[in-house]
């Protein structure tokens, strides 16, 4: 990669980022809506190396093209809903615009009825909240289901952790001719490439002392550092052949480097 590709990619980023919130009354570009949870949600300074899928659509798109990530911590399709964080999107959403929709880590919550949902009855009828809002700002609503954990077995053997949710959101795909990216099998199939021990150098993995946020390290199976954020968003914008402003020359450059991500200083939109 060039001095100028990373200049350009990171100025995409950190531009895009800087529209997370609050939302724009007018935009010239087409503009990218992510409503998801923790896996897709921008992180600040504070967490630094900690980041999310969403955090890290930039880089694989044109600059004429924004990205607003609405995703917020903790948040299922729900909850998500039920705190206005569905409505400020659909506030902001513009003929044009597309709106990825990737829940089920907190839906399967069942301890916590704020933000549990039945993966076939539920969870489908929130989800229905998003594509209908979208279709009637004529935006594009996209279904991404959970990005998979890191899950194996004592001797290596991967396995999925969603339950139902993922086959509930391809049902609800089809049921309503609406595109979906299969985060869930797209990253299994990665997990499983990679196996155990390669993995943790896309989760939050962190030894002592690595990392000044993180001074005591960390082993988390669900979140990312930059690396895994940046090959996530690969793979769903990779996915996607219908998001605008694909970056073909990004999506083939094995090579992105880490340090293409920005945190800002805080969380866009508290998430």
């Amino acid at each position: 990669m060039t001095v100028d590709r990373r200049t350009l990619l990171r100025g995409a980023a950190a531009g895009a980022l800087g529209l997370a919130g609050p939302f724009p009354a007018r935009r010239r570009r087409r503009t990218i809506f992510v409503a998801g949870d923790s896996t897709a949600a921008t992180y600040a300074t504070a967490d630094v190396p900690q980041a999310g899928w969403g955090q890290a659509l930039p880089v694989f798109l044109r600059p004429d093209v924004a990205v607003v990530n609405g995703a917020w911590s903790g948040a299922s399709s729900k909850s998500f809903a039920d705190l206005g964080h569905l409505d400020t999107i659909l506030a902001a959403i513009a003929p044009g615009d597309t709106l990825l929709v990737s829940f089920g880590h907190n839906d399967e919550k069942s301890e916590d009825p704020a933000r549990y949902t039945e993966p076939w009855t539920t969870f489908q009828d929130y989800l229905r909240l998003y594509l209908d809002g979208a279709r009637n700002a004529h935006a594009q609503p996209i279904l991404v289901t959970p990005v998979e954990r890191r899950r194996f077995t004592a001797d290596g053997t991967p396995y999925l952790s969603h339950g139902d949710y993922p086959a509930s959101m391809r049902a609800l795909a089809a049921a309503t001719r609406t595109p979906l990216i299969d985060l869930t099998a797209l990253s299994f199939a990665l997990w499983s490439e990679l196996g155990p021990e390669k993995t943790k150098d896309y989760f939050l993995w962190l030894d002592p002392g690595e990392w000044p946020n993180f001074p005591d390290g960390d082993q988390d199976n669900t979140h990312f550092q930059p690396h895994g954020a940046i090959e996530l968003a690969r793979i769903v914008v990779r996915a996607g052949p219908t998001i605008p402003g694909r970056d073909e020359c990004a999506l083939r450059d094995s090579s992105i480097p880490d340090d293409v991500l920005t945190w800002p200083p805080t969380r866009p939109a508290g998430s």
